[in-house]
């Protein structure tokens, strides 16, 4: 019999839970995304090179005459970094992408662990991804939420050598209806 490559345990990348609310306020997403770190990933992040990560939740309604409606798309960015000195995980989250000019407006959180830093990734809780005006109370509806790596933010070396390599390819997609308004 053959020995279990040490990789089998691992389960494949998945959104194991997802909700879409409707309030007063707008709709709001909420997610686990379930999925490990690739191993040249892993790597080029304790060498101090920051992954970037891109969630974006699309609002569709269906139309049965033409192609579905665009109701709205929302987006949000994560920056993870390793600091080598201090031996912590800085973590940015920002709705607008990083731009070589810096990290502009985000939420900076330090983590002792990468564990807890993934963990904060992977949990979305109540994100607004569209205001109370943009949707009627009409029926159809759905909430796409895609979760990837943003490869086009890594340095340019690394992009050249990622570019049609599996390790370096996460990808994450779920779909649901949206609950017509009471």
């Amino acid at each position: 019999m053959l020995p279990m490559p040490a990789h089998a345990d691992i389960a494949p990348p998945d959104i194991s839970s997802m909700q879409v609310e409707r309030t007063d306020e707008g709709v709001f997403l909420s997610a686990n995304l379930q999925f490990e770190l690739p191993a040249q990933v892993d790597d080029a992040l304790r060498q101090g090179i920051p992954m970037y990560f891109v969630a974006e939740a699309q609002v569709q309604r269906e139309r049965w005459y033409w192609s579905d409606q665009h109701l709205g798309t929302a987006s949000r960015y994560y920056r993870l970094s390793h600091q080598p000195l201090t031996r912590r995980w800085r973590l940015h989250i920002s709705n607008t992408s990083f731009t070589s000019a810096g990290l502009g407006l985000a939420l900076g959180q330090t983590y002792e662990h990468l564990e807890d830093a993934m963990a904060a990734i992977q949990r979305i809780s109540r994100w607004k991804i569209l205001e109370p005006g943009q949707l009627s109370s009409a029926s159809g509806v759905s909430v796409q939420l895609r979760f990837r790596m943003d490869l086009s933010a890594l340095p340019r070396p690394l992009q050249i050598g990622a570019l049609g390599r599996s390790g370096w390819n996460l990808q994450l997609s779920r779909t649901q209806n949206l609950e017509p308004a009471p």
